[in-house]
């Protein structure tokens, strides 16, 4: 399903059809997983891309109702989920010089702190300060995916592929090729069900 979803929207010119990544091979594989789950690169599951920055920025914010939510990492909570709200919104003719992105879209951190996951539940812009995973399908459990990008083998996966010489950022091509473990979806609800049964801390609740 996930992979007839790819095709459809590189059919519609929606996302960029890209050079094939290598195939999984055994030594990659960091762990032993179930039989009914599936390692996968990340790449298999969402389009990675990099946000954008209208510049000068300061000529792009307006207080316009219409205007498009510039989503910062300053609208994020010390240690949220979620991103309901944001502070500032730009001018529409901003969106065509950023990255637009939607509700069920994970944003990844990629400045001081990289890494950091964060769930959309609003529609906006992005600056080069983020990455952003969309989903091909979004029945895939944003909160599974969440955890995992929480999870300490994701973090050091991270730390190999970030680059920089004195501000580490994460470099989006080597993020699309992380192999991660697929389980069925039903298990992915009952992995995350348990997790904020466990750490409910790091389950802030509902949109205040």
């Amino acid at each position: 399903e996930i992979q007839a979803e790819k095709e459809k929207l590189i059919k519609e010119k929606k996302i960029k059809k890209e050079k094939p990544l290598p195939e999984i091979e055994a030594d990659e594989i960091p762990f032993e997983i179930p039989n009914n789950w599936k390692w996968v690169r990340i790449n298999d599951l969402f389009d990675v891309a990099r946000g954008g920055s209208p510049r000068p920025i300061k000529a792009f914010l307006t207080e316009d109702i219409n205007g498009i939510n510039w989503i910062k990492i300053g609208d994020t909570e010390i240690g949220g989920k979620y991103i309901y709200h944001v502070k500032e919104k730009i001018k529409p003719e901003g969106l065509k010089k950023s990255r637009f992105v939607k509700s069920g879209d994970l944003l990844l951190t990629n400045s001081m702190s990289y890494g950091r996951p964060y769930i959309l539940k609003t529609d906006g812009c992005i600056h080069d300060g983020w990455l952003v995973l969309s989903p091909f399908v979004y029945s895939l459990n944003k909160e599974f995916f969440y955890y995992l990008i929480s999870s300490q083998y994701i973090k050091r996966e991270f730390t190999k592929t970030a680059v920089g010489a004195v501000v580490k950022n994460l470099n989006k091509n080597k993020v699309k090729a992380i192999i991660i473990p697929l389980p069925p979806l039903a298990e992915q609800k009952r992995i995350v069900a348990k997790l904020d049964e466990l750490l409910p801390h790091l389950n802030p609740g509902k949109e205040p």
